[in-house]
């Protein structure tokens, strides 16, 4: 029952997410076509309505309000704030998702979902100890090492890249944060020392200037030119979010980002084979460069 509740609540977040604003008549028009109301009914009861309302604000702190002026229409406050908020819209995504999916059998075999091969096994353990201030031991192995390593770690934050589940934590040998593949842990246990959560650390401000999980290399200036054609791959899925367009001719479009110059970085422009290339500063571009020659290398005799 709870479970079904909260299909609902993300039916009607998603749907002012989508139509911005509107009068309780259009809601329960919507509602009347919904396959989730499985009574039929011909409105969306006011008293069911409002408890839809304060539970939505309780379990996803977004606020439903009402704007008077031109005809009682329904709207979330500050939606800017929740669109900002990745963890929010990517689970009232998902959600929205799954309800379309569970209510249409038609949909089941035509989605398919990206697997994340790693982290299922350890997510709630960690998240529980992240919500305890619990600290954790775990077993993990680099990519370089053959060995594993135990490690106490206090649980700052957990991060998703590239099909790739990460912990973000305090290494209480070494008191240095470092980062954890989940796909790379074989062993998560809860201890029974506490921690406090520095007030200052912010994944935002950790992760900031990164293109990837490596958080190496000072954050620079980087200019880079992209040809029409990639053009619209970069415009609606930036290199990062610091892109910024600061030229263009009938040719290219030449952009500027603040980001780490690293392993990462370079992948990324990598992806998108010969239609970028990196203008300043000298040193990111002779890197490319020398990256463009190893693959060159690589690649220059016939197998």
């Amino acid at each position: 029952m709870a479970s079904h509740l909260i299909l609902r609540y993300i039916w009607l977040i998603d749907l002012l997410r989508r139509e911005k604003e509107l009068t309780r008549a259009e809601i329960s028009d919507r509602w009347r076509n919904s396959k989730l109301n499985e009574e039929k009914n011909n409105v969306l009861p006011e008293r069911t309505f409002h408890h839809y309302i304060d539970a939505i604000g309780e379990l996803f702190d977004i606020e439903i309000k009402c704007r008077k002026n031109g005809g009682y229409r329904y709207y979330i406050d500050n939606v800017e704030d929740l669109e900002r908020d990745n963890l929010r819209c990517w689970l009232i995504d998902t959600y929205a998702t799954l309800n379309q999916v569970h209510t249409d059998e038609r949909l089941v075999h035509r989605i398919q979902y990206e697997e994340i091969p790693s982290g299922h096994t350890f997510l709630q353990p960690i998240m529980r100890a992240m919500h305890e201030d619990r600290v954790i031991t775990i077993r993990h192995r680099n990519f370089i090492d053959s060995q594993a390593f135990l490690y106490e770690v206090a649980p700052y934050a957990l991060k998703i890249i590239n099909r790739r589940w990460y912990l973000i934590g305090r290494n209480l040998y070494n008191d240095k944060v470092r980062i954890y593949g989940l796909d790379r842990i074989s062993e998560v246990t809860p201890t029974e020392k506490n921690f406090t959560m520095p007030e200052d650390f912010s994944i935002e401000e950790f992760f900031r200037g990164c293109c990837g999980i490596l958080t190496d290399e000072k954050i620079c200036r980087v200019v880079i030119r992209v040809d029409n054609y990639a053009r619209q791959y970069v415009e609606t899925l930036p290199i990062h979010s610091s892109q910024r367009e600061i030229d263009h001719d009938e040719e290219s479009t030449t952009y500027e980002y603040y980001v780490r110059p690293n392993y990462n970085f370079y992948h990324t422009v990598l992806s998108q084979l010969d239609m970028i290339e990196i203008l300043s500063p000298a040193d990111v571009r002779r890197t490319m460069y020398e990256y463009a020659k190893s693959i060159m290398e690589n690649h220059k005799n016939q197998p």
